[in-house]
């Protein structure tokens, strides 16, 4: 995309695709649907007419971010150099969060909420309570990644030190007292399940669901600020606990006045009850994706603030080396972490050259029609993480289940472990948890007025129970090495996090890829080097397997917040990069979007919409077309729902994504002045990827 089509679609997205962008005279709504013979399904209709709280276009998370607007052209060379400059504008955008960390490091009120949230926590497990952390989607992941990654790994290590007995004998439990809780329970980890994060009833049921109770400590994150499932988190929990202050805590990444339009959030923003964190940090790397900033932003901040929790759970019990000793330092303060961050960001970005190798390799297995299989023990949670978020972002098959025919993701995770459920504890340091349909199924027909949302969440209910587990499998097993081992011209990437060291079902995993001629990577994060020890265990040095070798220059880590953020950027930037090599991404937009849910409909209705209103824009369709009027939000919808009829209708048509068909047809009818078939349209898209067609049109 050039700079030229990238900043006018940007301003498009900024000023709410006015309709007078591409001419004097606004289109008015149905010329458009005259053209293509369309009447507005009843399900479009009820979208703009009852839905506009779910039209969040105008949100900063949802703006386009000036640094990568044209990360799929920068990045589509073919030679590393080309992914280089590709992932360091992904990098650059992380800036954004060293920013927002060092705002809120040097304001005194935006500090105080943080300390106060480490003292809330510091006293609710004093008194014998828990501290509930909820999320949905991205913030659902984080949130399981506080208690999965962070808090239960933290008390193990600890379980193994000789301070363990004057720790437990004060702290009873302790392991147990954090709950994170994603919507839909864990089996929304690996694919959300439809309907769910629209509803406020279901993160009240949840809730009440993992038995929270009066005097525990609630924290509601979300990354739009607008999610009804935590919004009803949110509430729930200060009804628990009375309206009492600092009992109930609302995480966001979106300024207030943006989100003041909205009544769910005006409520919550407005109630006194729940105190607010604003973490706004500003544009997505991907429009829309955040995964990326927002989540780091969120999850560093309530990382920074556990840590901080534990030390002073832990000064009165233990002395001063006895703390080091778990890798505390006696000087750092809820705002020295958060300063730290620039650090962690810098480093991550130097690595933009060597990890463009792993780029590379990854994104080359994918054209080739290849798998790859990511091995992580230590690290399982960010993995698992960034691979599964990595369907829904960019229109890919979710993780393979155990009865699946056929192989159609094209990644899998493993842990080191021959036995499901050994992965599956290795993930979540806990039992699996399902939603039981004896709590949840009464209310979703007694309590949801809107007959859509009724049967999506009765439908993803069926597939959010505890017999969920089984159906996946995370271990290195005999099943899996048979069913989805290596193949040649496979690639298998083994994560090594801290001072973890490859343990022998590790080795054997290594030897069954280089057995299969599949190429090997290694991508370790710690505070220091990768062992000598290691090194020689795995070989390192003889090319085969290579190492990324990351070192996190922060001693001081005792969650290992810091080396868990940086592999979480180093992933997210990674797979970006390999989905905008492979033509999932158009300039820095999610055009494969899968409109799955209500925010999601509103997404693609405006990615439609913007992208189609540049082009009418640009001199080069003027000069081949004349002035053609703007398209309307409310067309785009109406041609949205067509396409989504029809490709439930028509294999054919299944091949590419909604929004790239609409755009298309959209386009060469307007310019033919007929209309054209969706078959054709999704014909020119086998025949030229989106962005190559829209690039007619930036001269």
């Amino acid at each position: 995309m050039s700079k030229s089509r990238a900043f006018a679609l940007a301003a498009c997205l900024l000023l709410a695709c006015a309709p007078g962008l591409a001419s004097d005279k606004p289109a008015s709504d149905g010329d458009l649907l005259r053209l293509l013979a369309i009447t507005p399904s009843a399900q479009s209709q009820d979208y703009l007419r009852t839905k506009q709280q779910f039209q969040l276009h105008t949100l900063l998370t949802e703006q386009r971010h000036p640094e990568t607007m044209d990360l799929s052209r920068r990045i589509a060379g073919n030679t590393t150099a080309n992914i280089t400059a590709g992932l360091r504008e992904l990098f650059a955008v992380d800036r954004d969060v060293t920013r927002t960390m060092d705002a809120v490091a040097s304001d005194p009120a935006r500090l105080r909420q943080l300390e106060d949230a480490s003292k809330a926590i510091q006293d609710a497990i004093r008194s014998g309570h828990r501290v509930y952390f909820y999320g949905t989607g991205s913030t659902g992941r984080l949130a399981e990644t506080l208690e999965s990654s962070l808090w239960r790994p933290f008390w193990e290590r600890a379980a193994k030190t000789p301070s363990w007995r004057k720790i437990e004998r004060r702290l009873p439990g302790i392991g147990d007292r954090v709950r994170g809780e994603i919507t839909g329970g864990d089996r929304a980890l690996i694919a959300s399940l439809e309907g769910f994060e629209d509803l406020q009833l279901i993160g009240r049921l949840q809730l009440q669901d993992n038995h929270i109770q009066r005097d525990d400590v609630v924290f509601a994150v979300t990354e739009g600020g607008e999610t009804s499932a935590v919004i009803g988190t949110a509430k729930a929990g200060a009804e628990l606990n009375g309206g009492r202050a600092g009992m109930t805590w609302f995480v966001y990444n979106n300024p207030d006045r943006v989100l003041m339009p909205f009544t769910r959030s005006r409520e919550v923003i407005e109630d006194p009850r729940i105190t607010k964190i604003n973490l706004a940090t500003g544009p997505q790397a991907i429009t829309g994706s955040t995964r990326m900033q927002a989540t780091t932003t969120s999850l560093y901040a309530l990382g920074v603030v556990m840590e901080d929790a534990i030390r002073g759970l832990l000064r009165p019990v233990l002395t001063k080396p006895e703390l080091r000793a778990l890798g505390f330092d006696d000087r750092a303060t809820i705002a020295s972490r958060l300063r730290q961050f620039a650090t962690l960001q810098e480093t991550v970005a130097t690595m933009a050259p060597a990890l463009a190798l792993w780029t590379d390799r990854e994104s080359s297995t994918y054209d080739r029609g290849h798998h790859t299989t990511y091995l992580a023990g230590r690290a399982l949670m960010p993995v698992f993480v960034d691979v599964t978020e990595r369907a829904p972002t960019f229109r890919l098959a979710p993780l393979d289940r155990v009865d699946a025919k056929e192989r159609k993701s094209w990644i899998a995770v493993q842990a080191p472990v021959n036995h499901a459920d050994e992965a599956w504890q290795m993930l979540l340091h806990r039992p699996f948890h399902g939603l039981d349909p004896a709590l949840y199924a009464k209310p979703f027909e007694t309590q949801i007025d809107d007959s859509w949302l009724r049967a999506a969440a009765a439908k993803s209910l069926a597939n959010a129970g505890a017999e969920q587990q089984a159906l996946y499998d995370l271990s290195f097993s005999p099943r899996n090495l048979q069913s989805s081992g290596p193949a040649a011209g496979d690639h298998g990437a083994m994560i090594l996090l801290g001072a973890e060291t490859p343990s022998p079902i590790a080795m054997a995993w290594m030897r069954a890829f280089s057995d299969r001629d599949a190429s090997l990577g290694i991508i370790h994060v710690g505070s220091t080097p990768l062992s000598k020890r290691s090194r020689a265990t795995l070989h390192i040095g003889s090319g085969k397997p290579w190492l990324l070798d990351v070192v996190v220059p922060v001693h001081n880590d005792p969650l290992e917040l810091d080396q868990i953020i940086a592999l979480k950027m180093l992933l997210n930037a990674h797979s970006t990069a390999i989905m905008a090599r492979l033509g999932r991404v158009v300039g820095n937009t999610m055009t494969a979007v899968q409109p799955g849910n209500l925010k999601l409909i509103g997404r693609a209705t405006f990615l439609i919409q913007s992208h189609v209103n540049t082009v009418l824009a640009s001199a080069a369709w003027r000069r081949k077309h004349g002035a053609t009027p703007a398209i309307t939000y409310a067309e785009a919808n109406a041609v949205l729902f067509d396409v989504i009829d029809h490709r439930t209708n028509d294999p054919a048509l299944t091949t590419s994504p909604e929004v790239e068909l609409a755009i298309v047809r959209i386009l060469e009818s307007l310019g033919a002045r007929r209309a054209i078939s969706w078959n054709d349209a999704a014909a020119l898209l086998r025949a030229r990827k989106l962005d190559a067609y829209l690039g007619d049109y930036d001269h």
